[in-house]
């Protein structure tokens, strides 16, 4: 055993000793402990996003690979890395499912709650890679046309129709899925400006996945106090994680930047870390993640009569998988803390973030009239099984 390679990990990565204890020497951190002085004799680091990877951290320290379970790379100074000669891998598209999932179920509480139905509303997604693909996927299960816009993929050639942004915004609901970039054609840094929400079609829904800076949040607190958009799911917060209050008492459903965090999703972020310093260490992968995992798939969802509507009873069924007002009102906790305690309360959510497992682990049980919502929870990604 290499236990003169030290591995320190962030401890709020599920299952990462055990991934990582054949390799090396692990220390596993809280986020605060990890600092300049804990990862001064460090070969190897893995992150989370809320820890910033940069000179300050790195600087005097032995570290040559950084490894971050996450699909943006926002926090990693990639540059100051790849000019000390410090390998780097993330983790794209190892949540992307999840975040579709989240999306799933925020649509049809949105349509529960505003008293609309989905098939026949349009929802116009911005960015159609890993994640924005896969809304695309669910949001056409769910009846619902969709429209699709991704700049550097139409300069690429797109297979399939991409509409520009100003086009976009006769959308009903507007989800966005792109990485916070600062320069060049495509920034997204405050893509949603002022202007751009009041493009948006009066009344419309702005959902936002990708990251806080992406949105300005002055400008969508604005539209919101003067009823210009009818509402919106934040998931990602400028300023995290001291996020605005106002913004929070605003929007219809908030959660604290989870929407990726299901246990299947950091499981395949593991992996590919795993495995990353695995050939970078020249060493084999004997290890298959998925065996590490205890806990068990959810027990099977039994739907006995269609009582309700198609649409009614999907969003019954996501609820025993995913209850996204339960994130909302653990994070509307937040509010009557005080302003000191507000930042480590967000962290802590994040950290501590209960395990919530994908579609895909459920099995749902119909009666074997109930064909057409059969073939929509199997394009939702669940497992179906009908009875008599």
């Amino acid at each position: 055993m290499p236990q003169d390679v030290h591995i320190v990990v962030n401890r709020h990565t599920p299952y990462a000793v055990q991934a990582f204890e054949k390799t090396g020497r692990v220390t596993a951190l809280d986020t605060f402990e990890i600092t300049k002085n804990t990862v001064r004799d460090a070969d190897i680091l893995i992150v989370r996003s809320e820890t910033k990877v940069n000179r300050d951290l790195l600087e005097g320290s032995r570290v040559k690979f950084v490894g971050t379970v996450t699909i943006g790379t926002d926090h990693v100074d990639e540059e100051y890395l790849a000019k000390n000669g410090i390998s780097f891998v993330s983790a794209p598209g190892s949540n992307s499912n999840s975040v579709s999932e989240y999306i799933t179920a925020a649509l049809l509480e949105l349509a529960h709650i505003k008293g609309f139905l989905l098939h026949e509303k349009t929802i116009g997604i911005v960015g159609v890679g890993n994640v924005g693909s896969k809304v695309w996927r669910k949001a056409g299960a769910l009846g619902m046309k969709v429209l699709l816009n991704d700049p550097p993929i139409q300069r690429q050639g797109s297979k399939y129709p991409l509409h520009s942004l100003d086009e976009l915004m006769e959308a009903d609901i507007v989800t966005l899925h792109v990485p916070l970039t600062r320069m060049g054609e495509d920034a997204t840094y405050h893509l949603f400006d002022e202007n751009r929400i009041r493009k948006m079609k009066h009344g419309a829904i702005l959902v936002n996945t990708s990251r806080g800076a992406v949105v300005d949040t002055e400008a969508l607190k604005r539209t919101l106090r003067d009823k210009y958009l009818a509402a919106t799911v934040i998931d990602v917060w400028e300023g995290e994680p001291n996020i605005s209050i106002s913004m929070l008492e605003l929007v219809t459903l908030g959660s604290p930047h989870i929407a990726g965090h299901s246990l299947d999703g950091k499981m395949n972020a593991l992996r590919m870390n795993y495995e990353a310093v695995c050939r970078f260490l020249s060493l084999p992968i004997d290890i298959d993640i998925d065996t590490l995992v205890q806990d068990p798939a959810l027990p099977e969802i039994k739907i006995n009569t269609m009582k309700l509507s198609i649409e009614q009873t999907l969003r019954e069924i996501v609820k025993e998988c995913y209850d996204i007002c339960l994130d909302d009102q653990i994070l509307r906790q937040l509010i009557s803390l005080p302003e000191a305690k507000r930042g480590n309360y967000f962290q802590k959510l994040r950290a501590e973030y209960r395990i919530r497992r994908e579609f895909v682990n459920s099995t749902v049980s119909l009666p074997n009239t109930a064909k057409k919502i059969t073939d929509v929870l199997r394009l939702l990604g669940f497992k179906v099984k009908t009875g008599k």
